[in-house]
């Protein structure tokens, strides 16, 4: 059945269907830019996509202009630049698009423009968000090109610490965008390694959230049913790459999965920042890798959560039984069994442990891990121990 166009506002305004990237000049004129900073990675900046875009902007009467000096790990000099490029062009207005890292570091520069602190002053740790200046932070639009972070509805962006190479959740309520493009054309080239790693990445949204031990129904709800539109459709989208109804269904999934993780990560996210910042390696592919090792690790907290998931989701055997499928289904797609797989090794399992107990997702762990724990758990995800 082909998914009909809707709009939705919830958590934010959110324009679904094919083709709605086309109504993003009436979006920016209704959030109040007439000088948008469009931000995204070099890679997209030089798609023909891109270019179309721009050119149906500029078309409706508006000055858009692009700044794309923005990492796959994003660091504080990518918001730096931004800021710059911002202020330099008068802009009134971010449009943040591409995969995890555009959108933050366009949510960053929306945020940090008008600021006198340093992004980091903002990391989500009690009220820091107040430090803000709220009145100085500028309109977002959102238009994700993969099924993944779900950053177009949070309120929050990662960027890696330039010394500690920690990741740090930077938060301030105000940076939800005010509308979200959800138009799966725009993910129709992304190429097979990367739907399935930021598929999974969803998926990691999903689970985690529906595991978190907080009292959360609302984001439990979410997350399950964003489980099944993942399991329903990731494999088609990796398959069959033009297949708009399974690239739409998993651009609402990630929505989804962003919009639960409310209720709490825990510690694929934990362990996954510091890998990812050590090693530079894929925020999604990391998730994906360490997802049997943690949902074993976590069994005798969540075995009964896990079997209601399964019936929902029509898979037989209870725990064991979604652990085959989640093992089944990476191997479907692609998605390597160990870190070692993709270049990690056992030599810094030390640094990861401590960033791991630290990191803001540990909380949301099912079971709280000390730091000994998280080293070897992480040592059975390097050497595909499970």
């Amino acid at each position: 059945m082909t998914i009909p166009n809707r709009n939705l506002n919830f958590p934010t305004a959110i324009k679904y269907g094919a083709g709605r990237i086309r109504e993003l000049a009436d979006f920016c004129r209704a959030s109040g830019m007439e000088r948008p900073l469009l931000v995204t990675d070099p890679g997209l900046a030089a798609m023909p996509m891109v270019k179309a875009i721009v050119d149906d902007v500029k078309k409706a009467g508006l000055h858009i202009a692009i700044f794309a000096d923005v990492r796959p790990n994003p660091v504080e000099s990518n918001i730096l630049d931004g800021v710059k490029a911002y202020k330099a062009g008068k802009h009134d207005g971010v449009i943040a698009f591409g995969g995890g890292s555009g959108l933050d570091i366009g949510k960053m520069i929306a945020l940090m423009h008008g600021q006198s602190i340093s992004v980091f002053d903002l990391e989500d740790i009690g009220d820091w968000w107040t430090r803000a200046d709220a009145s100085k932070i500028a309109p977002i639009i959102a238009v994700p090109t993969t099924a993944g972070t779900g950053s177009e509805v949070g309120r929050a962006g990662v960027v890696t610490h330039p010394t500690t190479h920690e990741k740090k959740i930077i938060f301030h309520p105000a940076i939800m965008p005010r509308v979200s493009i959800l138009d799966p054309e725009l993910t129709v080239g992304l190429p097979a390694k990367l739907t399935a790693a930021t598929g999974m990445d969803a998926l990691s949204h999903n689970l985690e959230a529906y595991c978190a031990p907080f009292y959360h129904p609302l984001a439990k709800g979410v997350a399950l049913e964003g489980m099944r539109l993942i399991k329903e459709n990731l494999v088609k989208a990796v398959k069959k790459p033009k297949d708009l109804d399974a690239r739409g269904n998993m651009l609402v999934a990630s929505a989804m999965g962003a919009t639960a993780f409310q209720a709490g990560l825990g510690a694929m996210h934990a362990l996954a920042h510091p890998f990812g910042g050590l090693y530079d390696a894929h925020h999604g592919l990391l998730n994906a890798i360490l997802m049997p090792y943690v949902l074993k690790a976590n069994r005798k907290k969540i075995e009964k959560d896990i079997e209601r998931a399964a019936a929902y989701l029509g898979i037989k055997g209870g725990f064991n039984g979604f652990l085959k499928w989640i093992l089944a289904l990476r191997k479907e797609i692609g998605i390597p069994h160990k870190l070692a797989d993709i270049g990690i090794d056992t030599k810094r399992l030390d640094e990861i442990a401590a960033m791991a107990v630290k990191d803001p997702s540990a909380g949301g762990n099912p079971i709280p891990f000390t730091e000994k724990q998280y080293k070897a758990l992480a040592k059975k995800a390097v050497l595909g121990d499970l």
